[in-house]
């Protein structure tokens, strides 16, 4: 019945990806938004909060929001930036730092899982399809 649904197809494959990036990032206690978020801070440290919503594609509501259960776990740290005073640079705690390297080896963990059950072409294939789609629809 749904065979040819974009929507439907995209939305049970979004919850089969949360169930498998939960439990990536569960031993560090987040949750999959938190998780990539932390990461985004973590390779872009002093990256803007509005910076960052666009990189991750949400609303910079949601970023306010994984932001804030970041920095009441600890994880980021929100600083004045020098020249806008309004501006906030967001920035990784040491304990984000201490956890960095076990956080991108769970992630990969994931993508590897996916990969293999996919075959590398496939998945390659699949996310430049998928990122083709967002951006034209976007």
């Amino acid at each position: 019945m749904f065979d040819q649904c974009l929507y439907f197809n995209t939305s049970a494959l979004a919850r089969r990806l949360e169930r498998e990036w939960t439990g990536a990032f569960e031993p560090f206690g987040l949750t999959p938004p938190q998780g990539f978020m932390l990461r985004a801070v973590l390779d872009r440290p002093g990256s803007l909060q509005r910076e960052l919503a666009d990189l991750l594609s949400i609303a910079r509501p949601t970023a306010t929001r994984v932001l804030d259960g970041l920095e009441a776990r600890g994880y980021v740290a929100r600083q004045r930036t020098a020249g806008d005073q309004r501006e906030v640079a967001i920035v990784p705690t040491a304990q984000a730092t201490s956890i960095r390297e076990a956080l991108n080896h769970a992630s990969a963990q994931v993508t590897g899982r996916i990969k293999r059950s996919l075959g590398g072409e496939a998945f390659v294939d699949t996310v430049s399809r998928l990122r083709t789609v967002r951006a034209t629809l976007g």
